[in-house]
């Protein structure tokens, strides 16, 4: 396999750079572009700067992918909003809170507004609280597990759970609302 797309590219490295004897056809660089999107398309759905990043760094021209952005953009293969709509749906259903998932979007080049309304239209708060329930449950247990039972009383144990909890993108009143159910917070500050 590395071979053979080692192999087609460098036919295709030396036909863009005129080496050599091969005379065969190559299709306009456009096309070759186009070509480019698509293939990375087949994998998985890309924003649109994920998709201009990645061809930039197949060394096209600036020209050439914003004619392919168009292109792909007419025939609905490139869609910001139906990104971020299937990028919410996975990344929630893997336990990610809203603020992990709004973040995420953001550094793939989606917009605040069509990320937050990706998030409000594709996240029930009632199955995100209950993915935080369970986050915390199984957390907690690993915690036991390695630290010994008391170590969730203590305030280092609380602020490890807490750290991770909000590091998965979950808002601080829900963290604190699952902390109480499962009975790890005290409400007096440790001294």
């Amino acid at each position: 396999m590395f071979r053979v797309r080692f192999c087609s590219c460098l036919l295709h490295y030396l036909a863009r750079v005129g080496h050599g004897r091969y005379t065969f056809a190559v299709p306009d660089t456009p096309d070759l572009c186009y070509v480019a999107a698509l293939r990375i398309l087949k994998y998985r759905f890309n924003s649109e700067a994920e998709l201009r990043r990645k061809l930039r760094g197949k060394k096209f021209e600036k020209d050439e992918i914003e004619d392919t952005i168009v292109r792909l953009r007419n025939e609905k293969w490139l869609d910001d909003e139906r990104f971020a709509a299937a990028f919410v749906r996975t990344r929630a259903n893997k336990r990610v809170g809203q603020l992990r998932i709004r973040r995420e979007l953001h550094a793939a080049g989606v917009s605040d507004s069509d990320a937050k309304d990706a998030v409000t239209a594709n996240v029930d708060p009632e199955r995100e609280r209950e993915a935080l329930r369970e986050l915390c449950r199984k957390r907690a247990r690993m915690l036991v597990r390695r630290h010994g039972e008391p170590y969730l009383t203590t305030s280092e144990g609380r602020n490890k759970l807490v750290g991770y909890l909000l590091k998965q993108g979950y808002d601080a009143a829900l963290v604190r609302e699952a902390l109480k159910e499962i009975q790890v917070v005290d409400d007096q500050p440790d001294s």
